[in-house]
C-alpha cells in the first residue's frame, strides 16, 4: 500500500551530531510556512543562494517568508548545471556576500538542488571561516541525499566534489510541492538515490520501491512522502555514526566510484548525477556478483528497477582506444582510493554493504560487460 500524504502531511527526521544536530523538516507547502523558519539563528541579513531555473519559481516566495525575520534578504542566481560547479559560480556567491558587506551571522539559504546545495555549503563553510546555512532542496536528488549529512564541494576536471569541506546545515526544508515543478528527466534521476538505499540497509524499502515505482514516476504525494522519509531516516543513521566518513559513511556511495568515472570521462552535464549514479549501481551490483556477493538474480532485479526508474543501465564508452583504462584512470582519483588502488561499495548480502578493493581484472570484466549490455 502506497502511503497517503495529505496536503497537512508534516514530519521531522533528526540527525544526531551532538552540538551540530538539525532536523529533516519533510512535508507539503513548508517553503510558506513560517515554522520551517523559527528558531533559526539571528541576523542582519540573509543570503538566498538558487540558480537560473529555480528563481523565477521559488525565490520570490522564500524572499518573502525571509524578510520577517531577516532586515536585509539578497539574493544570488546561479549558472544552472553540474558543468558550473566551478571556482568561478563559487565566487559569485563570495561576491555577492561581500558586495552587501555580509557578516559573519548572515545565514545563507541554499534553494535549488545538489549543485546549489553542495556550494551554498562550501561558502557558507568558507565566508568568514563559517556562517550559518540552510538547506531548501528543490529536487528528488538533493532531499533524499546531497542536502543530507554536511557534505559540501565543487568539482574539478580531473575529479568530482575533490575540493571541499564537512559542514552541517542548520536546518533542511524539504518542500514536497517543490517536486511538482521537477521535469522528469531531473525525477528519474533523484530516484536513483532512493533505490541506493535498499541494497545497502534495507530490503524491506527496495521491496516498497519495487512496488511502488509507478507511484513514484507518476509524482503520487503519498508515494513522494515515503520514499524521502525512508531515505533522510537510512541517511541520518548512517551519518549519525559517522558523520566524517571515517567507515560506515561511505556505503552511501554504492554505484558512486563508477558513477563519478562516468561524469567526469563525459564531460560535466553529458549526463545527470542521477543517471550515472542509476548505471553506477548496475555495475557496482555487477562487480558485487564477481566478488560473491550477490547472485544473478539480484543483479537482474536491480537492473530492471533502474530501468523502471528511466534511468540508463548500459554504460557509456568513455575511450575509443582504452576505454578500460580510462575508467580505471579516473577511478583512481576518487575518494575512497588508497595508495592508487581503487576502494568498491558493494554487497555482500543484500542490505548490507562493505567497501573492498577488486583486481583490474575483474573490474575490466565489469566496464566490459557493461558497455556492451
Amino acid at each position: 500500500m502506497t502511503p497517503q500524504a495529505p496536503s497537512s502531511f508534516h514530519q521531522q527526521v533528526d540527525i544526531d551530531l551532538g552540538d551540530r544536530s538539525y532536523a529533516i523538516d519533510i512535508g507539503a507547502g513548508l517553503l510558506d510556512s513560517p515554522d520551517s523558519y523559527a528558531q533559526l539563528p539571528s541576523a542582519r541579513s540573509a543570503m538566498i543562494v538558487t540558480n537560473e531555473t529555480v528563481a523565477p519559481l521559488y525565490a520570490k516566495r522564500l524572499e518573502r517568508m525571509l524578510a520577517p525575520r531577516y532586515p536585509q534578504v539578497h539574493t544570488v542566481s546561479l549558472p544552472d548545471g553540474e558543468s558550473h560547479k566551478t571556482w568561478e559560480s563559487l565566487n559569485l556567491i563570495f561576491d555577492a556576500l561581500l558586495s552587501h558587506a555580509c557578516d559573519r551571522k548572515t545565514v545563507l539559504f541554499a534553494l535549488g538542488g545538489g549543485v546549489v546545495g553542495d556550494m551554498t555549503g562550501f561558502a557558507a563553510a568558507s565566508y568568514m571561516r563559517g556562517v550559518a546555512f540552510v538547506q531548501v532542496p528543490t529536487t528528488l536528488l538533493a532531499q533524499v541525499d546531497s542536502s543530507v549529512g554536511g557534505k559540501t564541494a565543487i568539482n574539478h576536471p580531473l575529479g568530482k566534489n575533490m575540493i571541499g569541506a564537512f559542514y552541517q546545515p542548520q536546518r533542511v526544508v524539504c518542500d514536497l510541492d517543490t517536486l511538482t515543478t521537477l521535469p522528469a528527466r531531473e525525477l528519474s534521476a533523484g530516484l536513483a538515490e532512493v533505490i541506493k538505499y535498499g541494497p545497502i540497509a534495507d530490503m524491506v524499502f527496495f521491496d516498497w520501491i519495487e512496488a511502488n515505482m509507478a507511484a513514484l514516476m507518476a509524482r503520487e504525494p503519498g508515494a513522494l512522502a515515503h520514499a524521502v522519509k525512508r531515505s533522510c531516516e537510512i541517511k541520518a543513521w548512517v551519518v549519525g555514526q559517522d558523520e566524517r566518513e571515517a567507515g560506515l559513511r561511505a556505503i552511501l556511495n554504492f554505484g558512486h566510484t563508477f558513477g563519478h568515472a562516468i561524469e567526469a570521462g563525459m564531460g560535466y552535464g553529458a549526463w545527470l548525477h542521477g543517471e550515472a549514479v542509476g548505471c553506477g549501481l548496475v555495475m557496482a551490483a555487477r562487480l558485487s556478483q564477481a566478488l560473491g556477493g550477490v547472485d544473478g538474480a539480484f543483479v537482474e532485479r536491480l537492473t530492471r528497477l533502474v530501468q523502471a526508474a528511466g534511468l540508463p543501465t548500459v554504460a557509456p564508452v568513455l575511450a575509443a582506444s582504452d576505454n578500460v583504462g580510462r575508467y580505471l584512470a579516473l577511478m583512481r582519483v576518487d575518494k575512497k582510493s588508497e595508495a592508487g588502488e581503487i576502494k568498491f561499495v558493494v554487497i555482500d548480502g543484500p542490505g548490507h554493504a562493505v567497501v573492498r578493493s577488486a583486481p583490474d581484472a575483474v573490474v575490466a570484466q565489469v566496464i566490459e560487460a557493461s558497455t556492451r549490455a
